[in-house]
């Protein structure tokens, strides 16, 4: 057991307002453990000491879930997961039978998830490989999804087309972004508009220990996402909806 992340993942209960049982501290130490090893191998965090993952991955991937419905996020999709933040920490903490998918568009990261999610014995939660841009039209996703989350490194106008097609009517997507977030906000405001979404807020937090402000942006979907987005591979990057 790494007493520094589980000392660390305690001292910020009372500010986040959760109580960690001894299975989730658990769950938390292997994953940490797991992440540590898979990382001399494949590039999944440039964070690696105990305390700074417990913060700044682990407690970050939980900032959101207080804004979230819980009777009305019974289908959850994590764009660009890259390791699992915040997909598998939703899945460790919230104990519920929510469907989760977990996407990345690195085959070796979705590896490294199909390992983290059998050695926590996690349920109900699947890791799968591709491009939003492409997996956004598939019939099984498109539109099909209650709740969207990303905590990938794109700006929010690329971020929306690649998250807001998964979206139903109705559902909520949370942009969770780092203390320049809200400098984006009217730089993406057409993109949002076009693909079907409405600005509904923005939350600024900063967490527990280490201060540092983060951005996260609620975005609901009031009506559908016009068919020819998202565009092919690479566009919504080149051209962002401007």
């Amino acid at each position: 057991m790494n007493r520094n992340l589980i000392s660390t993942l305690q001292k910020c209960e009372q500010e986040i307002g959760y109580n960690f049982n001894k299975e989730q501290l658990n769950q938390f130490n292997l994953y940490y453990n797991i992440l540590i090893d898979s990382n001399k191998n494949v590039n999944l965090t440039s964070i690696t000491d105990p305390e700074e993952v417990a913060v700044k991955h682990f407690i970050d991937s939980i900032t959101c879930l207080k804004l979230i419905n819980a009777e009305q996020s019974k289908k959850i999709i994590d764009v660009g997961t890259g390791a699992g933040f915040p997909g598998i920490v939703f899945k460790i903490v919230t104990e519920n039978d929510d469907s989760m998918i977990l996407l990345d568009s690195l085959q070796k990261r979705v590896d490294f998830l199909n390992t983290v999610i059998k050695e926590l014995k996690l349920k109900n939660i699947t890791a799968i490989h591709g491009r939003a841009e492409e997996i956004a039209r598939e019939t099984t996703h498109r539109e099909s999804y209650d709740l969207v989350v990303s905590r990938a490194v794109a700006n929010l106008s690329v971020l929306c087309e690649y998250c807001l097609p998964f979206l139903k009517t109705g559902g909520m997507f949370i942009a969770m972004k780092g203390p320049k977030g809200k400098q984006e906000i009217d730089e993406a405001q057409k993109a949002i508009n076009t693909l079907g979404g409405e600005l509904i807020d923005i939350k600024e937090i900063n967490l527990p220990i280490s201060n540092e402000s983060r951005n996260l942006i609620l975005i609901n979907k009031v009506s559908t996402t016009p068919d020819k987005y998202p565009r092919r591979p690479g566009i919504p990057n080149k051209k962002p909806i401007k």
